[in-house]
């Protein structure tokens, strides 16, 4: 896996991934996400594919996934994450909430690269709620 930043001017910049998809990142947040920010995106995405590909195998009809990602960062340079929270809310029709525990503990656990990546020096917790609709 390969990807390319190239600079765009002020503290803009431009990523390539190999797959032939383009990112914007902005270090002043003017015109697009923060480094930090996109990697609390990158985690809660990460972990929402996750997720939905085990609720729709435990063929649960879910009709939404949202994950609300929180960041802490370290008062000192550099301003490391120190903790990440994502809390998790599966909308959907009948969904079992042991099955979206499962999933949840699931992606953190084994399936995340992301978080488990993260995990190794960021603590991260998980939470969930499940609607109906």
């Amino acid at each position: 896996m390969q990807a390319q930043v190239k600079w765009q001017g002020d503290l803009r910049f431009e990523g390539s991934t190999e797959s032939g998809f383009k990112i914007a990142l902005d270090g002043d947040k003017q015109s697009a996400a923060s480094p930090m920010e996109a990697i609390l995106v990158a985690a809660g995405s990460c972990s929402s594919v996750d997720v939905v590909s085990i609720l729709q195998k435990a063929r649960q009809d879910i009709t939404d996934v949202q994950v609300q990602v929180t960041g802490q960062r370290a008062d000192a340079v550099p301003a490391v994450f120190t903790d990440i929270h994502l809390h998790f809310v599966v909308t959907g029709n009948n969904v079992s909430e042991k099955h979206v525990e499962r999933a949840v503990n699931l992606s953190a656990d084994k399936y995340c690269s992301v978080a488990i990546m993260l995990s190794a020096a960021v603590n991260i917790t998980h939470s969930y709620a499940v609607e109906q609709g």
